[in-house]
């Protein structure tokens, strides 16, 4: 077991007072077999009210009401958490899915469905070809070795950069462009696995750093989830080709990639100009 300190700071800054609605917050880690809650706090200006919801996912929601004009919006989370199973790098699958395509079990499916469902229907030409010629479908019939090719094909073939837009880029997008963010990359694995009948989920979280400093550590981190009978929900982080294992800290998961963002909320004020943020994600090994 070892113990992380999660510190994830968000601010924004207005031109003026603006009066703030209701906001969102997903930045509470999954609590698990794998991961648990030693303390938790947050420090939000200006003043508040909070109360928390478990939504129909599990994710843990804050809902913050505040209560005054302000011209700083600060939302600062420390947790510490206590981890302690690394998923293994390679999975088992039960024999009915080792080859690729297979059903799942009709009781499954049932709950799966979502999962399985479009969400760029409007794109699905291009990424089917796109697939075509990266994964070669037609010739890999073995389901690992199928996810582990879609996977390290997008952290090799594009251009990781951070985004501060909200929302994702369609997979067209992102295949056009060449480049695309974290949460860019799991939309686009998501979505070619719906293509190939795969149920699959977007994740939003952290990533533990290496020694060396690096941006793409210093925010917040998504990556993608896949059910496979026999070794339930595993994660995909095309990002950097890999499985998740130890270093991922799920915080949330949704069907839609842009259902979990961590902030989220309105304002009443002048539209113009934006407001300036600024997040910063802090990862400390205790």
């Amino acid at each position: 077991m070892r113990r992380l300190k999660i510190t994830h700071n968000t601010r924004y800054e207005y031109a003026e007072p603006v009066e703030f609605k209701t906001h969102k917050l997903h930045i509470r880690p999954r609590e698990g077999h794998d991961i648990h809650i030693e303390s938790s706090r947050l420090n939000i200006l200006p003043n508040y009210t909070i109360r928390w919801e478990r939504d129909i996912y599990g994710n843990s929601i804050a809902m913050v009401d505040f209560l005054n004009k302000s011209q700083v919006l600060e939302i600062v989370s420390d947790v510490v958490v206590q981890h302690y199973q690394e998923q293994p790098m390679t999975f088992d699958l039960d024999k009915t899915a080792q080859r690729f395509p297979f059903r799942y079990n009709p009781l499954q499916q049932i709950d799966l469905i979502p999962y399985q469902m479009a969400v760029f229907p409007r794109d699905y030409p291009v990424l089917q070809q796109w697939l075509h010629d990266v994964c070669k479908p037609d010739q890999i019939i073995n389901t690992a070795e199928l996810l582990d090719t879609l996977n390290k094909s997008i952290a090799s073939r594009f251009t990781y950069q951070i985004r501060e837009q909200a929302g994702v880029q369609s997979p067209r997008q992102t295949i056009e462009y060449g480049t695309g963010s974290c949460r860019d990359f799991a939309a686009l694995f998501i979505e070619a696995c719906r293509v190939f009948g795969f149920a699959s989920r977007f994740v939003s979280g952290y990533l533990l750093p290496p020694t060396e400093n690096s941006a793409q550590y210093m925010n917040t981190h998504a990556w993608a989830e896949v059910y496979l009978p026999g070794s339930g929900w595993r994660g995909f982080d095309s990002t950097n080709g890999t499985l998740t294992a130890g270093e991922h800290i799920a915080v949330a998961q949704h069907r839609h990639p842009e259902a979990v963002p961590p902030v989220s909320g309105s304002f009443v004020g002048k539209p113009k100009p934006l407001p300036l943020m600024t997040v910063n994600v802090a990862i400390e090994i205790l």
